[in-house]
Formats: C-alpha cells, structure tokens, sequence
C-alpha cells in the first residue's frame, strides 16, 4: 500500500456524518486535510479533535452550491498546503417523501447539492490536479445509485448521476491525467442524513429499520477511503459497495 503521509485532502460535508469521519481517519493516515461545509463552528470542534491526535486540518467555509464559494475555498487549501492529492465529495441530502406530495424545494435542494455540488467541487480542483498530473477523487454514491427505492425517487435519481459521473470521469481524466476516481455505495450508515427527512411515515420507517440491523458507523466508510487512497498508484479502487451485513438488499 501507498503511504498517504503528507498528502493534501479536501472533504466536503465534514462537519458531521461520514465528511467528518473520514477527514479524522484521513489525518489519522497522514494526510493534512481541509474541512469544507457551511458550518464553520462544528468544523473548528473537528480541527480541534484532528490537531489533539496530532493531525494536521483547515477550516474552509464553503457551500457547494456556490460555485464562487467552492472556488475561494480550493483556493485556500492550495495556498496554506500548496496542493489538493484527495478529494471525498461527500456533501449531500436525503429528505424522503413520495413524489405525489411534491415536495419541490426539496427535490431542488437535492439536485443542488448532490449533483451541482459534487460537479462544482470537482471543476475547482480539477485544474490544480491537472497539473500537478495526479490526484485522486472520491464520490460519494449509494445503494441508491444501484437501486431505486419507494420515496426516495429524487434522491436515487441524483445518486445514479454521480455513479454515471464517477464512471465518465474516470475514463476522462484517469489515463489522461493520472487521476484516480472512486466511486462510494454506501447501504445503510447511522448519519445525520436522516434528520432531513420531513415526512413523519418515513422518518418511523428509518428508526424502525434502524432497530433491525446494525448500521454502518461513519468511520466504517472513513476506513473505505482510506484503504482505496492508500492502494498503490498503478492500482485504482474504482467502486467500494459497502452495506452492512443483515442488509440484503
């Protein structure tokens, strides 16, 4: 395996969830990363927890939704640690609710930080990986970039983008560029995603499900990360299907 001391990561999404767990197993490795969300306060508490252990991070306030934002704040990473290596695009929403109840705004918001955020994120970093000619790009899909499930059409359709998008940027820019891209599935994971869920019948459903099987921790997918950034540079993890083991489906 490669060694990942020293290398230059960007997460977005890190303050909570699998954005901040895998920034702490990323500084855990010896990478110096750059925490990147719209909640500043909770980044500082993550930085505070990294620099603890030894690690290195950076606070970056960014909204991937915001193309200037994203930019000013790629642009810091580069000018405090001179390069970005890695990149988890890991920034997303998941409201569950039937499409009859048309809930617009949030199919909207879904598209917008799931899809134009990960494509935001990806156009700022793009041309500083370009040149150094080497990098490695992580999207954060899902069983529902594999799978369609009821009340989550909108959010499936958005996770079986950034699965197409993985695959086409892959052969875009792997043998071109010498940058690696891999694509995340995780199945079911105990996160923060779940409090986006307005629709009181599918938030039960969650918690119900949550008492049938043993989630995946956020760590769990940090480790995923890891392994694949740390895999030798002739070798690129191009997808990790993650579930847990009493999830079938």
């Amino acid at each position: 395996m490669s060694n990942i001391t020293g290398k230059v990561a960007l997460v977005t999404g890190a303050s909570s969830g699998i954005g901040a767990a895998s920034a702490v197993k990323l500084a855990a490795a010896g990478a110096k990363v750059g925490l990147a969300a719209r909640r500043s306060e909770k980044l500082e508490r993550i930085k505070c927890e990294i620099s603890a252990a030894g690690g290195e991070a950076l606070v970056i306030e960014m909204d991937v939704v915001d193309p200037t934002s994203v930019e000013a704040g790629v642009q810091k990473l580069i000018d405090v640690f001179g390069s970005i290596d890695i990149v988890v695009n890991n920034a997303g929403l998941m409201p569950l609710s039937d499409v009859d109840q048309l809930k617009t705004d949030e199919w909207h918001r879904m598209v917008d930080v799931n899809i134009k955020g990960l494509l935001n994120t990806t156009a700022a970093v793009l041309p500083q990986m370009i040149k150094q000619h080497s990098g490695h790009i992580f999207n954060m899909s899902s069983i529902a970039g594999r799978k369609v499930f009821k009340g989550l059409s909108v959010y499936c359709a958005t996770k079986h983008a950034v699965t197409a998008f993985s695959d086409g940027l892959r052969m875009e820019v792997g043998q071109k560029h010498n940058i690696r891209v891999t694509c995340i599935q995780p199945g079911a994971v105990a996160t923060e995603l779940y409090d986006h869920i307005t629709d009181p019948g599918y938030r039960q459903q969650m918690d119900d499900l949550a008492k049938q099987m043993t989630f995946l921790e956020a760590g769990d997918i940090g480790d995923t990360i890891v392994f694949a950034a740390a895999a030798p540079a002739h070798v690129n993890v191009a997808e990790l299907f993650v579930l847990p083991v009493e999830q079938g489906w």
